[in-house]
């Protein structure tokens, strides 16, 4: 593959809403333009579809994209079946070969025959010259480190960042509790990834579409009706409680039928038998550890950069994955209903390999919420990016409103031909011309990294060849190269300080021998108004040997906050533990990372107890202690806000510095892509005129050529047929020679103001040039200096209190 012959600058590519993917390809020369291929991110929020057989150079083109997004500031959800993603973390501003030798094949090097320092140095240089080829270099690949987090998660290991699922048995949020269509939906995808979990039989139901439940079987619904109470009261649910309510569920009837007729004790003591071997496993402690999965949380850094965030499943089962992947896009639907509407893009959701969630006959858990975004997260700017190397087992139908078609090398005439008719259906969806015959001619013989982009936003489908990728693509990352990546991150999160739970959450330790000698252990007497709740236990159900409880002190409080001149009048809730002193002191209280829903209200059986203080065993010290809590919290509360006077934002109570920039980084975005759409149409129509009228003089510089052409002619023959008149003539002053003379004497003179009039008019379109090259530099000055006064990294926060 011959690659570009000249190189483009940075000032050619680099844009304000466009992402650099690569060059314009022309088919008959079979190389690469000198003219760029710039991708406007805004047009992402229709969607995207990449296909190509293994080596067309999908995942390279997949991973500039996702390259581009997060220099502009956008952030990404990467979902990663096959372990290819996590090369994003792989970047080397100094392309030196001391930072490649780490991370090369060692196979590989052996089979060249050289050793991996040697290996490692012939990669730099040749990262090097293909970032040369495209004009980056180095200084770019520190800019995309700068404007981005990476992250990888493993989700159900340890490798990377760990991920706890145990949050999807939360209620969701009020919005969607209030909308009975989207809390079924939500109901629906939980229990479908946890049958998945289980390995459940599902079959579906002969009933109408609409039915929220799509199994006949009664375990699901059962399942789902536990959840839908839990969640309708404002509770949250874990697996322990699950199982304890599958058990003896909270409620007589399920339907018309009782609890005994639809789903008798033994069948529901299977079912929890099934959902207590997945608790009591050693390999799912895993997903009980880690960051709650949170959208808002995946997309962000704590610093408020974008986040890409790479969630990589190629360790784990299917089971497993159809689990985490329904999961995680229940989620999104969640977070997308919960945004304000906008018409730039806000974020990515992309899957490198869809194959499996998404088919053409089928109906996996996946399906459905995956359908739903791409329906409706159009509208609060989520765009999503979907990548497969089996054309033939996707959804076409689902996919006929996708914007873009990436379109690579492909496998198989059964592939092309599915392509051909998801093409056709999105081009009729959209109104666009599409011509068959035509596009079944490029796709029959794309090389590698050339792929034919069809885009309902532009008028016709292009080719281009994609840019050199700045992550070095080394290829899948092993389990020790992601622990290898994520160390240092690790490593900070465990320096950092616990929460104020952590003593009570911790993992349970054995009774002290000589306590229980003395008798201890036993449940301590409270008085009657005192309320107890007991923290989950977060480890198999089955042991019971080692679960001792610790007394503490937890109290639930309402704060008020009143400032008219800021606009806010706002109740808060504040959860705030201490450790119940020996003697009547004054207590520490501070705020914990416990689920007040989440505790349960009796103690396991078997359990011991910590001996409670003596202070706690008397009712007057809690009112002693009430007042304490309530003169601390009137002394030290405050609520903290952020204002932005450059974008007019303020932040929401108890939103985060880096959660507030991250708001401003999307509206500076939105008002960026106004603002620059604005000079582009203040600026289009000089620029229309300037290039008609280059047009214009170079159509008048080729009539002048030619008329400068044919004068010459016409004085050359004047002038040959004078001269030989007067040679071979009969008369050398004859009247017809001195005629002739006189004509050509005049042609020549004619064909020198002609010559004249063509440097007039290449002087024009030199000016006119002259002129767009002008207004086109006062363009980019103008559109530079909009990006550097909404840059949201460098805004200045004013910070109310």
């Amino acid at each position: 593959m011959a690659e570009p012959a000249t190189s483009p600058s940075a000032a050619d590519y680099e844009k304000l809403g466009v992402f650099y993917l690569g060059r314009r390809f022309d088919r008959a020369a079979g190389k690469a333009t000198a003219e760029n291929y710039l991708y406007d991110s805004k047009d992402l929020t229709t969607h995207a579809v990449c296909a190509g057989m293994t080596g067309s150079g999908k995942t390279g083109l997949c991973i500039s994209l996702l390259e581009e997004a997060a220099l502009d500031g956008i952030p990404a959800i990467a979902i990663d079946p096959k372990g290819d993603l996590p090369n994003l973390a792989l970047l080397f501003p100094d392309l030196a070969a001391r930072d490649f030798e780490p991370w090369v094949d060692p196979a590989e090097a052996r089979r060249r025959g050289q050793d991996p320092a040697a290996y490692a140095a012939g990669v730099a240089t040749q990262w090097r010259d293909g970032l040369a080829q495209w004009g980056q270099d180095g200084g770019r690949i520190a800019r995309l480190r700068a404007a981005c987090d990476i992250a990888i998660y493993t989700p159900g290991s340890t490798a990377g960042l760990p991920l706890r699922l145990l949050r999807s048995f939360a209620p969701p949020p009020a919005e969607l509790l209030s909308d009975r269509e989207a809390l079924a939906d939500r109901i629906e995808g939980t229990v479908a990834g946890l049958v998945a979990l289980l390995g459940l039989e599902a079959d579906p139901l002969r009933s109408p579409p609409r039915n929220p439940l799509p199994w006949a079987s009664p375990e699901p619904i059962l399942l789902a009706k536990i959840l839908e109470q839990a969640w309708t009261q404002g509770r949250s649910l874990d697996l322990p409680t699950l199982i304890r309510e599958v058990q003896t569920p909270p409620f007589d009837t399920v339907g018309v039928f009782d609890l005994e007729s639809f789903l008798p004790t033994p069948r529901r003591l299977d079912l929890a038998m099934r959902c207590n071997h997945l608790l009591a496993s050693p390999t799912f402690a895993a997903w009980l550890d880690g960051e709650p999965l949170e959208i808002n949380r995946l997309l962000t850094a704590p610093d408020g950069r974008p986040r890409i965030a790479i969630l990589s499943i190629s360790h784990l089962g299917d089971g497993e994955r159809m689990f985490f992947v329904t999961t995680l896009l229940n989620e999104l639907v969640s977070w997308v209903r919960a945004q304000s509407g906008t018409s730039s893009l806000r974020a990515l959701l992309y899957m490198d390999e869809i194959f499996g969630y998404f088919p053409p006959i089928a109906a996996p858990p996946s399906k459905k919420p995956m359908l739903t975004l791409l329906k409706q997260a159009r509208a609060s700017g989520l765009g999503v990016l979907l990548a497969t190397q089996n054309p033939a087992d996707l959804d076409y139908k689902g996919l006929a409103n996708t914007g873009t078609w990436f379109l690579g090398r492909l496998q198989t005439e059964r592939d092309k031909l599915r392509v051909l008719e998801g093409l056709e259906g999105a081009a009729a969806a959209t109104g666009a011309a599409f011509d068959p015959r035509e596009m079944d001619e490029v796709l029959a013989g794309l090389p590698g990294r050339v792929f034919l982009a069809h885009n309902v936003h532009e008028d016709k489908p292009l080719l281009f060849q994609t840019r050199w990728a700045m992550s070095y693509l080394r290829g899948p990352l092993q389990r020790e190269q992601i622990q290898r990546l994520m160390a240092p991150r690790k490593s900070a999160a465990t320096a950092a300080p616990a929460p104020a739970a952590a003593e009570a959450l911790r993992p349970p330790t054995p009774p002290d021998p000589a306590f229980a000698a003395a008798g201890g252990g036993a449940r301590p007497m409270l008085p009657p108004e005192i309320e107890e709740r007991f923290v989950p236990a977060s480890r198999p159900v089955g042991d019971r040997s080692r679960l001792v409880y610790r007394p503490r002190l937890l109290a639930r409080a309402r704060v008020h906050f009143v400032k008219a001149a800021a606009s806010v009048d706002q109740w808060q809730e504040r959860l705030v533990m201490a450790a119940p002193p020996a003697t009547d002191s004054t207590l520490e209280w501070k705020e914990t990372a416990l689920d007040a829903l989440a505790l349960e209200t009796s103690p396991r059986d078997g359990a011991s107890f910590e001996p409670a203080p003596t202070p706690v065993l008397r009712a007057k010290s809690w009112a002693a202690w009430r007042k304490q809590l309530e003169a601390v919290l009137y002394r030290d509360q405050r609520l903290v806000l952020w204002k932005s006077a450059a974008v007019e934002a303020q932040s929401s109570a108890g939103e985060s510095e880096g959660d507030f920039r991250a708001r401003l980084a999307h509206l500076a975005r939105e008002r960026r892509d106004r603002e620059v759409e604005e000079l582009r149409r203040r600026y289009a129509p000089k620029i229309a005129a300037l290039q008609e009228k280059i047009h214009r003089g170079e159509e008048r510089v080729e009539r002048e050529q030619s008329q400068v052409g044919r004068a010459r002619l016409d004085t050359a023959i004047s002038t040959g047929a004078t001269i030989a008149g007067a040679l071979f003539g009969r008369k050398l002053a004859s009247v017809t020679n001195v005629t002739r003379a006189r004509s050509t004497l005049r042609g020549a003179g004619r064909a020198s103001e002609e010559k004249e009039d063509v440097a007039r008019a290449e002087r024009g379109v030199e000016t006119a040039r002259e002129d767009l090259t002008r207004l086109e530099s006062d363009l980019s000055r103008d559109v530079s200096t909009l990006e550097r006064s909404l840059d949201p990294t460098a805004l200045e926060l004013d910070r109310i209190e």
